[in-house]
C-alpha cells in the first residue's frame, strides 16, 4: 500500500494582472483557513477529500464598495460575472483533471457546482485569514486592500488540486479572459513605445 503523495507550496507572491479596461486582479493560493478546515462538510458537505488549496481572486473595482448605489450594486454584479466567467473555466478544467474543484458565489457564500451546505462561505473572512486586509463593517463586510483601499472585490475557488495543477489552470484562463502582465501591458500603453 502506498502513501499519498504530500506536496508542499510556500506561498509566493500573488499573479498579478490588468484586464482589459485597465483594473488590477490578484490571485493568490493558500492553505485553507482554519475555519475551513474544520467546517468542510458544512460547507461542501458531498466531498470526499479535504479541501487542499483555497484560490483568492482579488479584482479592482472602479469605486470603493462601501456605500450602497446603484452603480456601485452594477459594478459589484459586472466584478461578479467576471469571476463566475473566469473561476467556472478553471474549475472545469481541474475536474476534467479528476480533482474536486468548485467556487464560492460571491453572492450568496455557497458553493457554484456542489451541493449547499449547512453554513455559506465567508469570502470576506477567508481574506482576512489567509492576506491578513483589514476589514471595515457595516451594512456588509468590505476588505480594505494595501494598494485599492475599499475599491476590492474578493472570491473564492477550492480544489484538491495542488498548485502544480491550479496555478497552469489560472494562467491559462487568464490569457483567454484578456488579462495581462502589467509590466507588458504598462509597455503598450505608453504612448511611443515601440512593440
Amino acid at each position: 500500500m502506498t502513501s499519498p503523495k504530500v506536496y508542499t507550496f510556500q506561498q509566493s507572491s500573488p499573479i498579478e494582472l490588468v484586464t482589459e479596461t485597465g483594473q488590477e486582479v490578484q490571485i493568490s493560493i493558500h492553505q485553507p483557513s482554519s475555519f475551513m478546515s474544520k467546517n468542510l462538510e458544512r460547507v461542501l458537505p458531498d466531498w470526499t477529500l479535504p479541501v487542499a488549496w483555497v484560490v483568492v481572486v482579488l479584482q479592482q473595482s472602479r469605486f470603493a464598495l462601501g456605500e450602497t448605489a446603484t452603480h456601485i450594486e452594477r459594478e459589484k454584479d459586472r466584478l461578479r460575472e467576471r469571476f463566475m466567467r473566469f473561476g467556472c473555466t478553471v474549475v472545469s478544467h481541474l475536474r476534467d483533471q479528476g480533482f474536486l474543484a468548485d467556487l464560492i458565489d460571491p453572492r450568496d457564500g455557497y458553493p457554484w457546482l456542489s451541493r449547499r451546505g449547512e453554513i455559506p462561505h465567508d469570502d470576506t473572512a477567508v481574506v482576512t485569514a489567509l492576506l491578513g486586509f483589514p476589514v471595515t463593517t457595516g451594512n456588509c463586510s468590505i476588505i480594505t486592500h494595501p494598494s485599492w483601499g475599499n475599491a476590492v472585490y474578493p472570491s473564492i475557488l477550492m480544489s484538491s488540486a495542488s498548485p502544480q495543477f491550479i496555478k497552469p489552470a489560472l494562467k491559462k484562463e487568464a490569457i483567454q479572459q484578456g488579462w495581462k502582465d502589467p509590466t507588458k501591458y504598462l509597455q503598450l500603453s505608453l504612448p511611443g513605445v515601440l512593440q
